[in-house]
């Protein structure tokens, strides 16, 4: 998720023209801030999912407590393409910082609002804060490295968030226990988070990577308006494959709570299962880099889709908390896998000029997912129950992806 720092840095366009820039990597504390403020991006949202059964019964309304909670992954996806034109334009840093001082006011809100439709306000603008901190912080990545180098630090990135879950999730729902507006204090951990941004990361130019030579046109005879539409069938494919995805991952903060409520646990355990998600997420993250090397893009998209739809799967068939926590941690593996493997095509699919852009369309997807996750599920949880939405969830989810294999996988002629 880019902002350029002084040293200059080989962009993938370069690379792909064969013009490698004289590169000097960023700092490692500069590498440390943005890959802390990643921490803070994936979960934002779920922080508060421990309190939510304590919510609905202070306001009485399940419906717009539930909103609370995806109302934040709407604003994001809405601001994203917004935040992706910033920076580009203004470069990476100033939306960075911009969005952390955002996140920590935005989130601490909920410490003292009362009204809910106001505390629904505070939670779309943090939604708007997260939407600017994950643009930047994957376009500053991809700016920075390219080759293995990018892949690997397009993992870290996930593995990151994925470690901002493991440990603000069970903390949520340790607070929670003592007062449902406790986790909200955790969104101040946005604050350090700048200052580090503040001190350590600097562009260079807006936008980020230098421009580079126009490449040589083709000579296999294929217009360059046919290119363009090949490029933008595979950009939005990438797009829906994220959206879809999300939806079926982020069953997790939105129906499990209650489901495991309805198996005896607490809003503690509520919070150490959801982590069990970002937990595997942050292995799968930091497997990435090796899988890479041994798989096509196209093989781990689709291991990673299995492997979500089958804990999905074993999530709706648990009959006690053990196989639930088993269900979570599969899922999560898989999530782990196929972000990393979207924010790499994408990279290397856009233009150095537009990467901004063409990367906040996955943020929209990815968040766009999680909003629409509770309403798209809701009728399914209606007509089945909690356990059994998550056994279709999975099994269509494991079988679509098994039904795609054939069709992606299939050697392609030059």
């Amino acid at each position: 998720m880019s902002l350029t720092a002084n040293a200059r840095v080989a962009t993938a366009a370069g690379a792909t023209t064969g013009a490698a820039a004289t590169a000097v990597g960023p700092s490692r504390a500069a590498r440390t801030a943005v890959l802390s403020a990643a921490s803070l991006t994936i979960m934002a949202a779920a922080v508060i999912a421990p309190s939510l059964p304590a919510m609905a019964e202070v306001y009485q309304d399940d419906v717009l407590v539930r909103l609370a909670l995806t109302i934040t992954s709407l604003a994001i996806g809405l601001s994203a393409p917004f935040a992706g034109l910033l920076t580009d334009r203004l470069g990476r840093r100033p939306v960075l910082l911009g969005g952390l001082v955002l996140y920590a006011a935005a989130g601490t809100a909920g410490l003292v609002v009362t009204d809910l439709s106001v505390l629904l306000a505070t939670r779309a603008a943090l939604g708007l804060a997260v939407g600017a901190v994950t643009t930047a912080v994957t376009a500053q990545l991809t700016d920075w490295f390219s080759g293995p180098a990018r892949a690997t630090y397009l993992a870290f990135q996930q593995a990151a968030a994925s470690l901002g879950g493991v440990a603000l999730l069970p903390l949520a729902g340790v607070l929670a226990s003592t007062g449902w507006r406790a986790p909200f204090w955790l969104y101040a951990a946005a604050v350090p988070v700048a200052v580090l941004v503040l001190v350590t990361v600097r562009d260079a130019a807006p936008g980020g990577a230098a421009p580079v030579a126009r490449p040589p046109a083709p000579a296999d005879g294929v217009p360059d308006s046919g290119r363009t539409s090949l490029l933008r069938r595979r950009v939005l494919g990438l797009y829906a494959l994220a959206f879809a995805a999300t939806a079926v991952f982020y069953m997790a903060p939105t129906q499990l709570p209650f489901l495991l409520g309805e198996l005896g646990a607490g809003p503690a355990l509520v919070g150490v299962a959801i982590a069990g998600t970002t937990l595997t997420g942050l292995l799968g993250s930091l497997a990435f880099p090796t899988v890479r090397r041994r798989l096509s893009p196209a093989a781990i998209t689709l291991t990673g889709v299995v492997a979500l739809g089958t804990g999905w799967f074993l999530v709706g068939r648990a009959d006690g908390v053990t196989v639930v926590v088993a269900g979570l941690l599969v899922g999560g593996l898989g999530v782990g896998l196929t972000v990393p493997n979207l924010n790499l095509r994408l990279g290397e699919l856009a233009p150095a000029a537009r990467r901004g852009q063409v990367l906040a369309g996955l943020v929209t997807g990815v968040f766009l997912g999680q909003f629409a996750s509770p309403i798209a599920v809701g009728p399914l949880v209606a007509a089945a129950g909690l356990s059994g939405a998550f056994t279709w969830a999975g099994l269509v989810t494991a079988v679509g992806a098994a039904v795609a294999a054939p069709l992606l996988l299939r050697p392609r002629r030059t």
